[in-house]
């Protein structure tokens, strides 16, 4: 069972979080074996399927430079051209065999841990030039078990390599009696059906080393009880930090609507416990809109702002509480409070009427309209 740096077993499973940060940072199964396994088996098949054609074309190649014309060997700019010409040819010989070798390796990687690019983990880390840590891993766990597999491997392969050769020697043999263009074609036959069967004894290796790999990485990403806890606290937030955001939130808040209060063409009061500023927009027409709100101390925020602005405090408890309840920042008032709204508006307008001198003082405002549904007691 793994340990952890304060001495807690790591017992949970890895979550998703700590699976993906490990990605982002290279650390994934990954078998070398598998990859071995991989280029050897597409080396062989490339060569079993393209070994006679490239053959051929190297034969062919061979005959081309070694039979030169006089005038070439006396013409200097000759040669450049023949060095072109061959290295054309054993390229597009070459070709589908290093294609396959190719894909090899970018599929033996990927068929474990999957596709990764972590630009992190290309990233130079000077502490692995520190001797003291290199010691240490030489003569670790892991060291010992790399080694253990590097012998198997050689003891595995030089077996296999035995026992095709001493199947292999009538073939060998026969080879030095053929014409030699297939003789040259029967050589690469026998070295790739060689390299196929020493291919196919990695199998056994990949196979073991695979799951090992997969349970080291496994066993890295465990985690202790503490630590599950500590990641569902940083993903749901901790406590403190979530009240702090609510309060900057609502400070936030409170400011904007504070900052709208003079834009408002009245101030509802009840009076003392709530206000709510309203403002009508005859020109987007629609119904008159809540500004602000408050109760307490808030409310008395509200009434400074609005007396600072010269802004119309009408009294009126019922509504005040009404509007304060069903209605929220920003938003219309709901429809069982305008006829009581307009009321109120039109008794604004009144008062502007008289204050400019145009009119005379309107009577106070009693027992506006309000739904019982929408009203609230004290």
């Amino acid at each position: 069972m793994a340990e952890s740096e304060s001495g807690q077993d790591k017992t949970e499973d890895p979550t998703e979080k700590r699976k993906k940060d490990s990605r982002e940072k290279g650390e994934i199964a990954r078998s070398k074996e598998l990859n071995t396994l991989a280029v050897m088996l597409a080396g062989a098949g490339g060569l079993l399927i393209y070994g006679g054609g490239l053959a051929l074309d190297l034969m062919e190649l061979m005959k081309l430079n070694f039979s030169l014309p006089r005038e070439v060997l006396l013409s200097p700019g000759a040669m450049g051209l023949y060095l072109l010409h061959s290295g054309k040819i054993a390229i597009l010989a070459v070709q589908p065999v290093l294609i396959t070798l190719l894909l090899a390796a970018l599929i033996g990687p990927v068929s474990l841990g999957g596709w990764l690019f972590a630009a992190g983990s290309m990233a130079p880390k000077f502490s692995r030039m520190n001797p003291g840590p290199g010691l240490k891993r030489m003569f670790s766990g892991k060291a010992l078990v790399e080694l253990l597999k590097a012998l198997a491997k050689f003891i595995l392969i030089l077996f296999v390599a035995l026992t095709v050769l001493s199947s292999d020697i009538d073939d060998l043999l026969r080879i030095a009696h053929e014409p030699l263009e297939s003789a040259i074609i029967h050589s690469v036959q026998v070295v790739g059906w060689s390299a196929l069967w020493m291919a196919c004894g990695l199998i056994i290796i990949a196979a073991v080393d695979a799951p090992i790999q997969l349970w080291e990485s496994h066993k890295k990403l465990l985690m202790t009880k503490q630590e599950v806890r500590d990641e569902h606290k940083d993903q749901e937030g901790r406590p403190e930090v979530k009240q702090r955001i609510r309060q900057l939130q609502r400070e936030m808040s409170q400011r904007k609507m504070m900052a709208a209060v003079p834009d408002a063409d009245v101030v509802i009061t009840n009076p003392t416990h709530y206000a709510v500023a309203l403002k009508y927009d005859p020109e987007k027409g629609g119904a008159p809109m809540l500004l602000a709100k408050g109760s307490d101390f808030t409310a008395l925020k509200i009434r400074e702002i609005a007396v600072a602005n010269d802004i119309l405090l009408l009294e009126s408890p019922e509504l005040a509480r009404s509007i304060f309840y069903s209605t929220d920042l920003d938003q219309e008032i709901p429809a069982g409070l305008y006829l009581a709204v307009a009321q109120v508006l039109a008794y604004v307008y009144q008062i502007r009427q008289y204050r400019a001198g145009k009119g005379k003082r309107p009577e106070p405002l009693k027992d506006l309209p309000i739904p019982p549904d929408l009203r609230r007691d004290s």
